[in-house]
């Protein structure tokens, strides 16, 4: 279930699955109980639990929540926010099933409580908290074990923004699937542990929905991910050509070219400046050095058509020199990835990078860190009210693919597919970190995937060489764990063809 709704694709779920005969109370009395059992799992009965519901659908789910874990012998209070006589539809049904104790929502009639049911708002969310409903989230957060019901209140569940605040949730129980508010940050810190419960809605409604984000996971570009062949050799598994920077900043292309390696590109090269030759020849091994100064030499060299992926950027300089070689690279018919300086150098002119890349037929990523994409996408900072809503947008205007790094990486196609990654550790946030990354998706598309799907293994890679290194790491730590990595996932692969 890799699929990530919008609310107003989920609001569509709900909408196809009543049209086709499913009671609304049902789907609501289904949630409901997924809450209770998630609370139950967890919590004996006896305790102390206080449903704080709001006026919607949301909280419907609350009071039917509340009612199942009274049957079960838990002692529930709910707390309403608003007036009961305001209530509607199914959320005005479950109210009136509920037969327990009930006042109106207000911080100081929170306690006792030992575990507190965040009902108020859910996904649908898209203004900011004021008032009683402010004053009640604050109240929720001073307690220690929070349950939400579909996305933490204060959380919009399109773009994942807190409306001015939000709950902090230590388990939240969502349903059908999730919400691109679960997985993109600042949203994901809130929910905890999130928990997808079947509340009746078909997988087949998904057909109609047609979503365009998915976690990034395997289960996403396995299809496409390149396995080696009994009777492969390294020629048909493409040749990646990385372009170093001059003397002094050597090591970022090295970082690359052995991520690239790693990532079971059959043959990788440094392009280097003749200046810095010597240092790259003699701090590589399975890694080719080749002697390439400025654009007609780059030119020159691509001509083979056996290089069939480069990479521009890391440790490459800013400056007009830069921006010849990125125009080298993108004239030609290559997959191109462009990362750090090779992005930075365009920041003062980036309709013209964009018009280039737009011109192509062949791959290319582009992989910023969010300073960079500010830098470079000045125009789109004051458009977009998310991450993912701004990767895509630079996507469709630059033709390429952008892999938008940080601790929620996004990977955003032209047509709008996007992939969003969990699986990246803190630790990850070291220098060098992004050059292997940049070397990861070069080494993927040297074997002939799809650049979205090039890039979203990339990532995901990556955030596992990151986990297997462990806490400490550095950058070139991580291209040395991933054939162990590399080991279980292949099999894993192998196993579902």
């Amino acid at each position: 279930m890799l699929e990530l709704l919008t609310t107003a694709e989920m609001a569509e779920a709900d909408r196809r699955t009543i049209a086709a005969g499913v009671a609304g109370i049902d789907l609501m009395e289904n949630a409901g109980r997924a809450v209770a059992e998630a609370i139950a799992a967890r919590h004996p009965p006896g305790v102390h639990v206080a449903v704080v519901a709001g006026p919607g659908n949301n909280g419907g789910d609350g009071f039917v929540a509340a009612r199942i874990l009274a049957e079960r012998g838990y002692r529930v209070r709910t707390l309403l926010l608003g007036d009961s006589n305001r209530l509607k539809g199914d959320a005005a049904i479950a109210a009136q099933r509920w037969r327990g104790r009930s006042v109106t929502a207000a911080p100081g009639a929170l306690m006792p409580a030992d575990v507190v049911v965040d009902a108020l708002f859910g996904a649908g969310l898209d203004r900011p908290v004021e008032g009683a409903a402010r004053a009640m989230i604050e109240a929720m957060n001073a307690q220690s074990c929070v349950y939400a019901v579909d996305l933490p209140s204060g959380i919009n569940g399109t773009s994942a923004a807190v409306m001015g605040v939000a709950v902090n949730a230590k388990e939240t129980v969502t349903f059908f699937r999730r919400k691109i508010g679960h997985a993109l940050l600042p949203g994901r810190l809130h929910c905890g542990a999130v928990r997808i419960a079947d509340i009746g809605i078909p997988a087949t409604v998904l057909d109609h929905l047609g979503p365009r984000a998915w976690t990034n996971a395997p289960e996403l570009w396995r299809g496409t991910f390149p396995l080696p062949r009994v009777d492969g050799h390294k020629y048909a598994r493409g040749h990646a050509v990385i372009v170093s920077g001059g003397l002094a900043s050597t090591g970022a292309a090295r970082l690359a070219a052995r991520g690239a390696l790693r990532a079971g590109a059959g043959l990788v090269t440094i392009a280097t400046p003749r200046e810095a030759l010597a240092v790259n020849a003699a701090a590589n091994l399975a890694v080719m050095v080749r002697p390439v100064d400025g654009a007609d030499e780059l030119s020159e060299f691509l001509k083979d058509r056996r290089r069939n992926v480069v990479v521009l950027g890391p440790g490459g300089g800013v400056g007009r020199p830069m921006r010849e070689l990125v125009r080298a690279a993108l004239a030609g018919e290559r997959a191109v990835v462009l990362d750090a300086d090779a992005l930075t150098s365009f920041a003062d002119e980036p309709q013209t990078l964009f018009a280039a890349t737009k011109s192509r037929a062949t791959a290319t990523v582009m992989t910023p860190h969010e300073g960079e994409f500010r830098r470079l996408f000045k125009v789109l900072n004051s458009e977009v009210r998310s991450k993912l809503e701004g990767a895509r947008k630079a996507a469709q205007e630059t033709g390429t693919v952008v892999l938008l790094k940080g601790p929620d990486t996004v990977v955003a196609a032209p047509d709008g597919r996007a992939s969003i990654a969990e699986n990246a550790p803190p630790w990850l946030a070291t220098a060098g970190s992004g050059d292997v990354l940049a070397g990861i998706t070069a080494g993927c598309l040297a074997q002939g995937m799809p650049a979205f799907e090039a890039a979203s293994a990339a990532v995901w890679l990556h955030g596992e060489a990151g986990n297997a290194a462990g806490p400490g790491l550095i950058a070139e730590d991580l291209p040395e764990v991933m054939p162990g990595m590399f080991r279980q996932l292949v099999a894993q692969l192998a196993s579902r063809r």
